[in-house]
């Protein structure tokens, strides 16, 4: 039987920040609607509704002194240490992020050079032939530079592809809004390369859906909840409902697009891994799947989730979680080789996208 190539994780890194933000922290915070109005309800009960719908009980922030392109670095180098490979092999940096480097103290977006140019400058790689470039795509980000990673190795093009999500939401959540709570910082790196075997292993499909002509607003950048606030400084805001009603409704049918492309069946995948934006959300999304292949029993471990401890920290969640698992790092989870895994997420875009992955 001839031999195909396929796109294979040989490394995984990540970079959970050390300072640890409980529910009880946001006790203090003055919360308003979007009209500006106070919320009648007291702090605690709204914190303790978020643990309710979210999970959440704290979420991990960086240091004053670091920003993305730093937590980044710091989870390339970790897959690359981890894994034993050579940076000056790789023939492409993919970073995704949303907003750039933001500074403590001077809260402004700043892209130039790329984040993947600083990652690149960092790790000390001087191989002009390695690529750095950044990709900004909302919470699939990084799942999307995946899909990329895929493309160029499957094309020939490229034999080592590095690619990271990394992201501090701390800069960019507004104190005001009770949303900033969901929010928390991260990044995750993994390593892609090819892999030349006559079974079908690593990247098997992937499928992506776009929403923007309806959707694109549901997820976008605005100024504070305060209505006292003078300042030039913009927020992430979120319709929390609406993007659940949209994740609810179109995220299972693409994670069914791409496992029916693997010619496979939601009772092959062995887990599943999706941004961890919202437990009930995910927990939700996991029942429609199953639904669709008319199934009400779904095994207890298929799932597993960081987001009551380390928060949505956009597009470091998956990598970061694979990291871990990958690692032995997170109790009850384990990869198997020939194990089949659906990769999925959702965000800003509106972009879903879906990815089935057998271990080697």
């Amino acid at each position: 039987m001839s031999k195909s190539v396929y796109a294979v994780i040989k490394g995984t890194g990540s970079y959970i920040p050390q300072k640890k933000v409980k529910n009880s922290d946001f006790l203090k915070n003055q919360f308003y609607q979007p009209d500006g109005n106070s919320f009648t309800k007291s702090n605690h009960e709204i914190t303790k509704k978020l643990k309710e719908i979210t999970d959440i009980t704290e979420r991990r922030y960086v240091t004053d002194d670091l920003v993305t392109s730093d937590i980044a670095y710091f989870a390339a180098g970790n897959a690359l240490k981890s894994s034993g490979i050579d940076g000056e092999t790789l023939d492409y940096i993919i970073v995704a992020h949303n907003f750039g480097d933001i500074a403590s103290e001077n809260r402004h977006s700043d892209f130039v050079p790329t984040l993947a140019s600083r990652v690149k400058h960092k790790l000390g790689i001087q191989n002009p032939g390695c690529i750095p470039y950044d990709l900004p795509f909302g919470c699939p980000g990084w799942l999307q530079g995946m899909i990329q990673a895929n493309y160029y190795i499957k094309s020939g093009d490229a034999k080592r592809v590095m690619v990271i999500g990394s992201e501090t939401l701390s800069r960019i959540s507004d104190p005001h809004d009770r949303d900033c709570m969901i929010y928390s910082d991260g990044a995750g790196a993994t390593i892609v390369e090819a892999l030349e075997s006559d079974e079908e292993v690593g990247i098997l499909t992937h499928s992506v859906r776009n929403d923007s002509v309806d959707q694109a607003f549901m997820l976008r950048m605005s100024q504070s909840f305060n209505p006292e606030y003078t300042g030039d400084e913009i927020y992430l805001k979120m319709d929390g409902h609406k993007l659940y009603q949209y994740a609810l409704r179109h995220v299972p049918q693409v994670v069914k697009d791409s496992i029916d492309k693997a010619g496979l069946s939601i009772k092959d995948i062995n887990k599943v891994l999706i941004h961890q934006a919202n437990a009930k959300m995910d927990e939700a999304i996991l029942r429609r799947t199953f639904s669709l292949y008319d199934i009400n029993d779904i095994p207890d471990d298929i799932m597993p989730m960081t987001i009551s401890w380390l928060g949505n920290s956009s597009v470091a969640t998956i990598p970061t979680l694979l990291d871990l698992i990958s690692k032995d790092k997170l109790d009850g989870h384990h990869l198997q080789p020939k194990s089949n895994i659906v990769f999925a997420s959702v965000g800003a875009g509106m972009n879903i996208n879906s990815v089935v992955y057998r271990i080697p």
